[in-house]
């Protein structure tokens, strides 16, 4: 077995790290597994390596020793017949967590861990389980698992409070915090509420990771619009309406006192009968501002996934619907987002001839999108997959605001 192969004092370090990255050493301290004493064996010297670089052995176990302490080290006899005999280190044993932990220099974050773990202990001992299956998130929260445990608390002695996030009157809980810890607090309240109401929701469950969120589909949510009005919706809290803004493009539709911007709630937007038959549906604010004007049309404004205001605009299935996003697989997963409500929407500067035109222009899409889109007509679902796998390049992206203004306009004529 060649030198670069055998576990030195960093390699040993490397594994005990690994460890407490997954969380295990701190869950250890909690609820000890039987694990302890820990013995780690060790890739060593064969018999042939100690004949053929003895020295190099020799420093290799000296390094060994003298890092122990934090560690024993078990060794074995090799090379009586060749060598000599020898006896090497074998394996490292770990007598307690404490020992492992003090080995990769973390105890104090131990000890902070530990702190935090009782305090949780104090409010109720049901949140201990949720601090030993999320210790590093704990510790990454600090004081503010306690205040997001307190929230907590609070919504499981107040179920459907009927107010908004806003009027809580707990310490530290405004709705900026709410928004940030929504999924700690769901798992928090998961751990002390009664067996058998558990909060089932797909945003967040009591086992789920913590972890950043996927775009928000909010067309497929129903009256949930966004994670935080699902919050809302699932706890009972009161969340201001969704608001929709459009443009009249069409001078002659009356509109209110002559207003051609104009911002509704979603639920007024469902019960409109404009006289259009065509709406431009756009996520880009200078896109929906410089669109012209344009004989029975209406532009319809929505960032990324947020058009789930056309769910209950029923009128809508008797106009022509047109849907201008990024060319980038996002772009496209909207797209397929909108046609599960509408079927005949049809999209518009999201084709390969427009992003070849623009390569100048094309950035690199931060996450892309890999799921199977359904809804795409046989060339969108090209120019997605292509996107998808680099085709073209690295995440590429062509954001709309940056297609040539005559050249948008072309098309949309």
């Amino acid at each position: 077995m060649a030198a670069e192969s055998w576990t030195t004092v960093s390699g040993l370090r490397a594994l005990s790290l690994k460890a407490w990255n997954s969380g295990a050493l701190l869950r250890e301290l909690l609820e000890p597994s039987g694990a302890y004493p820990r013995r780690r064996s060790l890739k060593r010297p064969t018999a042939a390596a100690l004949l053929s670089d003895y020295a190099a052995a020799q420093q290799w176990a000296a390094e060994l020793f003298a890092g122990a302490g934090p560690y024993e080290l078990e060794t074995a006899e090799v090379g009586r017949r060749t060598v000599g005999s020898n006896r090497i280190p074998a394996a490292a044993v770990f007598t307690t967590v404490e020992d492992e932990i003090s080995f990769i220099v973390k105890s104090r974050e131990a000890a902070r861990f530990r702190e935090l773990a009782s305090q949780l202990n104090e409010l109720d001992p049901l949140l201990a389980g949720w601090a030993a299956r999320r210790p590093l998130k704990l510790l990454e929260l600090g004081p503010d698992a306690m205040t997001a445990a307190r929230v907590a608390l609070w919504l499981r002695d107040n179920p459907a409070p009927g107010i908004y996030v806003r009027q809580l009157g707990l310490p530290g809980v405004h709705t900026k915090f709410i928004e940030r810890n929504r999924q700690v607090i769901d798992q928090l309240l998961a751990a002390v509420v009664v067996s058998g109401s558990e909060i089932d929701d797909p945003e967040t469950t009591a086992e789920a990771p913590v972890e950043a969120e996927e775009p928000d589909v909010a067309l497929d949510d129903g009256a949930g619009r966004t994670p935080a009005a699902r919050f809302a919706r699932r706890h009972g809290f009161l969340h201001p309406p969704e608001l929709v803004r459009f443009r009249i493009l069409d001078p002659a539709v009356p509109a209110l006192a002559g207003a051609r911007d104009i911002t509704v709630t979603a639920e007024a937007l469902g019960s409109l009968e404009l006289p259009v038959h065509t709406v431009i549906a756009t996520e880009n604010l200078v896109n929906f501002l410089a669109l012209p004007d344009r004989p029975g049309t209406l532009a319809l404004y929505g960032a990324g996934y947020g058009f789930s205001s056309l769910r209950d605009a029923a009128w809508l299935r008797d106009r022509g619907v047109l849907y201008w996003g990024d060319i980038d697989t996002h772009g496209f997963r909207i797209l397929d987002q909108l046609r599960s409500v509408h079927p005949h929407v049809e999209s518009v500067l999201m084709d390969e001839e427009t992003l070849l035109a623009h390569r100048h222009a094309w950035g690199e899409e931060p996450s892309p999108s890999k799921a199977a889109l359904t809804r795409l007509t046989a060339e969108e679902l090209a120019l997605y997959e292509a996107l998808s796998s680099d085709t073209h390049g690295s995440a590429v992206r062509l954001e709309q605001e940056l297609i040539r203004w005559d050249w948008a306009l072309e098309r949309l004529r």
